[in-house]
């Protein structure tokens, strides 16, 4: 897999739906102050990226930050944060494949189930051949949407600026109007920031693909730098753009891309079939995104296999070096996460869905501790190609931030439930891995040798 793989690979993980259907919602939450929510959660993922980054490109492991974890902290830390990544993104998988399948089933009117099943064949077949055919597949994905965003941003700057003909600039009356760019208040901005705080996950994507790079340590260290800048300009811009144009308070969350902001502000520009382009383009996000969780997921629950860490089966590779059977088990179990959603079990689902949203936070606090733990390893090893920037301080600022994330969501009903949820599951990895222990013998090593492309 090569550099621009990788960097793409990054950038695409992290636009997915959410940007262009969430927007509205977030915004509608904390008004114009939202932009302080996002640089809020901007600024912690940068951190996050950043140290995770340093042990990638100095210790290049298939199993990423589940393998810093069992370095720093034994093998019960690394089977924790693993199969607790491993579960967030099933979950994730399965939502995003529910959506895409709905637009698509409308659009053929066949049931959901029909594209859904025929995506799911077609990424397996994409995530069993050579990585390098899944890292271009990824590339273009990626590229399309990176395509559009930076169009969207041209767009928007002209409306604002009233560069295209017939429109007038706006000058800043939605910003500072309604209310006023904080219309309600610093609780408004916090509610905000429990809204977006996880419109960045997925990025970590990029540190178990550079196992497989062709230069991991340099490869890493350019995407991790590239990818963390572009994703804040073009999340940032966006909802700059949205909040300059268009009343906050006119936002609600989008189900559909007829509701989304980003079609309001197309349509400022009149663009022809805006609705149907975003449609297409959300899909494309939407499959962009389950095709990247099939690949982490697959590469993750196989580097925990070799390490005693999991099903030893999970292990397996085929002729192409691809770990065949771990993408075999998720896209079975990617497909369950889908079924769940169709079969609406209530309980069951809204349990498993909420203890996503905290999850990402617990493998953040990973992240951040085992850069703090193995530091003084990684500079015996040699010159650092990626450093944290004022090490420790950053790095302790991280873990303050993120533990601050977490007490504002205990004081949110909605949020407090996620917290509780996916403690819950780390209890059950808990007693998974004592199981685990008592059967296997700890290898001790790091899985840092790459499968060629």
């Amino acid at each position: 897999m090569a550099k621009r793989h990788l960097t793409m690979m990054g950038l695409g993980s992290a636009i997915g739906a959410g940007l262009f259907l969430g927007t509205g919602a977030a915004i509608s939450t904390a008004g114009p102050a939202v932009l302080l929510s996002y640089i809020v959660a901007g600024f912690i993922v940068v951190l996050v990226m950043r140290m995770l980054g340093e042990m990638a490109a100095a210790m290049p492991a298939a199993g990423s930050f589940a393998t810093y974890a069992g370095a720093a902290f034994g093998r019960h830390a690394r089977f924790a944060v693993g199969w607790l990544y491993w579960f967030m993104l099933i979950m994730v998988m399965g939502a995003e494949m529910t959506g895409a399948s709905a637009i698509m089933g409308a659009w053929f009117g066949v049931s959901p189930w029909i594209p859904a099943l025929v995506c799911m064949v077609f990424f397996a077949v994409v995530n069993l051949v050579r990585v390098r055919a899944f890292g271009e597949f990824e590339f273009w994905f990626a590229l399309i949407k990176v395509a559009v965003i930076i169009g969207f941003l041209i767009i928007g700057i002209l409306l604002i600026f009233g560069l295209l003909p017939g429109d007038s600039a706006v000058g800043t009356a939605n910003l500072l109007d309604h209310g006023g760019f904080m219309p309600n208040g610093w609780s408004g901005v916090a509610a905000g920031l429990l809204a977006v705080a996880f419109a960045f996950g997925g990025i970590e994507i990029v540190a178990i693909a550079a196992a497989e790079s062709d230069d991991p340590g340099r490869n890493v260290g350019f995407a991790v730098r590239s990818v963390i800048w572009r994703i804040s300009v073009f999340y940032v811009g966006s909802v700059l753009v949205i909040a300059t144009l268009l009343p906050w308070d006119t936002l609600r969350d989008a189900e559909t891309a007829e509701q989304s902001p980003f079609t309001a502000v197309l349509r400022m520009a009149d663009i022809p079939g805006v609705v149907g382009f975003l449609e297409v383009i959300i899909v494309l996000a939407l499959l962009s995104a389950f095709n990247a969780q099939i690949y982490g997921t697959s590469r993750m629950s196989f580097a925990l296999a070799k390490q005693g860490d999991g099903p030893r089966i999970l292990a397996r590779t085929n002729k192409a070096s691809s770990p065949s059977v771990a993408v075999y088990v998720s896209v079975f179990f990617g497909f369950v996460a889908v079924a769940l959603q169709w079969l609406d079990w209530e309980d069951l689902l809204t349990f498993l869905l909420n203890a996503v949203g905290a999850t990402l936070l617990i493998v953040w606090i990973a992240i951040a501790l085992s850069q703090i733990k193995l530091r003084r390893e990684l500079e015996s090893r040699g010159p650092l190609e990626v450093k944290m920037w004022l090490f420790p301080w950053l790095s302790y600022l991280a873990i303050v931030v993120i533990l601050a994330l977490g007490a504002l969501m205990l004081t949110d009903e909605a949020a407090r439930a996620q917290i509780f949820a996916a403690l819950a599951v780390v209890v059950v990895l808990a007693v998974l891995s004592a199981i685990n222990s008592y059967f296997h013998a700890d290898s001790g090593a790091y899985v840092t040798e790459k499968t060629r492309s």
